[in-house]
């Protein structure tokens, strides 16, 4: 039986202080909850406020709930405590497996049985996470993209063993909470996102490993090309845009025999020292050495400016 009704909870727990699990605490905190997180370690402490900080710069300009407020964040490096009296929880520890089996273990003892706990993993499914957990029917893949506070998606998808009401209780929160949740009719590695995503990743490391392009020349591609287009249509949709009036149909009978050349690898590269080099100097030159938090904040209020256009076309 599920505790607090989606659209009446208040209290928050988040565990992980990562990109991704800090992430999550701001977002939830602008949306004028009180949040727990759990760290691993007290040094996670002020990495973490740099990060609260950064994401609440971007979270003001597009518009806090009341009494939202940084205050209202508590953190701890005890699992009990942090925990405790929590009526949801976000878990965003690292991607290694048999880590969130234990944790998952230790959840499913200390924690209500009536409080779901969502996992932001990005390609672990949830039926192997869920598998030490003695409470497995209330846990389910809640998979946000980064940053959290800023981009609404998170896929969604239960376990063999989450009951149907945890799914259905879970996208009724993250609605309430301002999230747009897409649920999954199945696991799959990667979900739906993160494999279109992969695809493209690949391809760009073929082009650098192969000596076609520089990681500058990729991103300028995308960012000029495809880029824009995205931020309003999905790739489907700006096929059928592409057709013409003939649509969709117009598009796979003119250029369904390409799908047979040779454009895309989807095998990925193998990493070899030399590949991995020319991407981490690739991107330091692209950004002449700018730090985490500059390259955060050019990016959030990029995704704050088109959040407001996409929020005024609608209208």
């Amino acid at each position: 039986m599920l505790g607090q009704e989606p659209d009446a909870v208040t209290r928050i727990g988040c565990i992980g202080a990562g990109p991704i699990g800090g992430g999550w605490s701001a977002y939830f905190l602008a949306r004028g909850y009180q949040v727990s997180c759990y760290l691993h370690d007290a040094g996670e402490y002020d990495p973490l406020m740099r990060l609260l900080e950064t994401a609440w710069q971007s979270l003001e300009q597009i518009g806090l709930a009341d009494g939202a407020s940084l205050s209202n964040f508590h953190w701890s490096t005890d699992l009990g405590e942090a925990t405790a009296n929590c009526e949801f929880i976000q878990e965003s520890v690292p991607e290694v497996l048999q880590l969130k089996q234990e944790l998952y273990r230790q959840l499913g003892d200390i924690v209500d049985p009536g409080v779901v706990i969502a996992s932001s993993t990005s390609g672990l499914s949830m039926t192997d996470i869920q598998a030490q957990c003695a409470t497995p029917e209330r846990t389910v893949v809640g998979h946000p993209f980064n940053p959290p506070y800023l981009l609404p998606l998170v896929e969604m998808i239960g376990g063999e063993k989450t009951s149907a009401a945890t799914v259905e209780w879970t996208e009724r929160f993250y609605r309430a909470a301002g999230k747009s949740p897409l649920l999954l009719k199945k696991e799959v590695p990667g979900f739906i996102a993160t494999r279109l995503q992969e695809a493209i990743w690949r391809e760009a490391l073929h082009m650098v490993a192969n000596g076609e392009a520089t990681v500058e020349q990729i991103d300028q591609a995308v960012v000029n090309g495809p880029g824009p287009r995205w931020a309003l249509m999905g790739p489907c949709e700006i096929f059928h845009v592409g057709g013409g009036e003939g649509g969709m149909a117009y598009c796979l009978d003119q250029f369904g025999p390409a799908l047979k050349l040779p454009w895309t690898r989807l095998v990925a590269p193998e990493l070899t020292p030399e590949l991995r080099n020319a991407m981490v100097d690739g991107c330091i030159e692209m950004t002449g050495g700018e730090d985490f938090e500059a390259l955060s904040r050019k990016m959030n209020q990029g995704l704050v400016e088109i959040a407001r256009m996409k929020h005024e076309r609608q209208q």
